[in-house]
């Protein structure tokens, strides 16, 4: 309605000043006046000329009056283009920060989802403490009626008294070395986790008995050490216990076998300090899993972003990949982080810094590095290329 409006203005005062301007030149032209000397029809011409000067010059000044918009098209356009390249530099900017906003906040989510796993398995860890916790509360319980009906004997049977002290010292050493233990199982004081190799090594069979328990033995010597350098005690003093039928059996068994074996020296449980340090035997044959060299996997990747947390990723998750592949292969992973391999910061890094460089797809494979057997650990090498190049 407002252009309208506008429009109609327009047109009425041209239609004014042109009017004004015909009846103009025609009087001039029957009057045949005469400006600066000139003729009359060049007067009228002038006059003619006057008129279409003045039309523009009113049109543009009715513009500028009553339209705002006409006024910054006239006088402020140039103002106008630098606010919208200004306002167009924000707006660039503010894409560029909601970009990272939205990025931060998906690794922000990936964190809290790991650590929601992280407190899932401490809670499931803590239940088992408490109900272990329970079994020591109700041993306890136990012990002191145990307590109770010893001291009753006592006072029955005085001829035994010597004996039934002794007894009771013992019962009460044990009962106060369970409050100890249920104490540093409440605080979470474990020093062995269930499974936790304490020593590895290979043990050649086809052998004497007696060889073999030396090796054994050596194994068990080597746990002890770590125990000891773990716990902060004496390396001198044996502060490893195993079940001697179990001992003498894997001895036996390894003398009369037909392939090397591997021997674990584990935690028989979840171990707090004061107690004794608990373990097991477990064995594996032994065989050569990789040879120098010996490709591994390879998996296609494709940069996208060009960060350093975009090539962290996909290296990251290429070596969870061969990790399970070795596993599958025979490599013996660690019972409690599942990994059957070692690399050196160095090396990742390296891997890292080569695959942030490779712009669009890519590959990346991964060779042994040694010759590899059951035992482990798989050491690496890898190998980082454009897609379609050669090695």
């Amino acid at each position: 309605m407002y252009g309208i409006v506008l429009i109609a203005v327009l047109v009425i005062t041209g239609g004014a000043i042109a009017v004004i301007g015909d009846r103009v030149g025609s009087k001039v032209g029957k009057k045949k006046l005469s400006l600066f000397g000139l003729r009359p029809r060049h007067t009228s011409v002038i006059v003619t000329i006057v008129t279409g000067v003045a039309i523009t010059t009113l049109t543009f000044a009715v513009l500028a009056a009553v339209s705002e918009n006409v006024r910054v098209a006239l006088f402020g356009m140039e103002k106008l283009n630098a606010e919208m390249r200004d306002t167009q530099s924000r707006l660039d900017v503010a894409s560029e920060r909601l970009a990272h906003a939205e990025k931060e906040q998906r690794e922000a989510g990936e964190a809290l989802k790991k650590s929601q796993g992280e407190v899932d398995a401490l809670r499931k860890e803590q239940t088992e403490l408490e109900a272990h916790a329970k079994e020591l509360t109700e041993g306890n319980a136990q012990l002191e009626n145990a307590k109770r009906e010893l001291t009753e004997t006592n006072d029955n049977l005085v001829t035994q008294n010597g004996a039934l002290t002794a007894e009771n010292k013992e019962l009460e050493a044990r009962t106060e070395a369970l409050r100890e233990g249920l104490l540093i199982m409440r605080e979470g004081d474990i020093i062995f986790r269930a499974g936790e190799v304490l020593a590895s090594g290979v043990v050649r069979c086809g052998r004497e008995t007696d060889d073999i328990r030396s090796d054994l033995g050596a194994l068990i010597q080597l746990a002890n050490a770590g125990a000891a350098e773990r716990l902060g005690e004496n390396k001198e003093e044996n502060h490893i216990w195993i079940y001697t039928p179990e001992f003498e059996e894997a001895a036996e068994l390894i003398a009369a076998a037909d392939a090397d074996a591997v021997v674990r020296i584990v935690a028989a449980g979840n171990l707090v300090r004061g107690e004794p340090v608990r373990t097991t035997l477990q064995m594996f044959k032994n065989h050569t899993v990789y040879q120098r060299g010996e490709f591994i996997l390879t998996r296609s990747f494709a940069m996208t972003t060009g960060q350093t947390g975009e090539a962290e990723s996909i290296v990251m998750d290429f070596l969870q990949e061969v990790n399970a592949a070795a596993k599958e292969r025979g490599v013996l992973p660690d019972p409690i982080r599942g990994s059957v391999g070692v690399m050196a910061s160095s090396q990742f890094y390296e891997t890292v810094s080569t695959v942030t460089a490779v712009r669009g797809p890519g590959r990346i494979s991964a060779y042994a590095l040694e010759t590899t057997d059951s035992l482990g650990p798989l050491r690496l090498r890898l190998y980082v290329e454009a897609e379609g190049a050669t090695e």
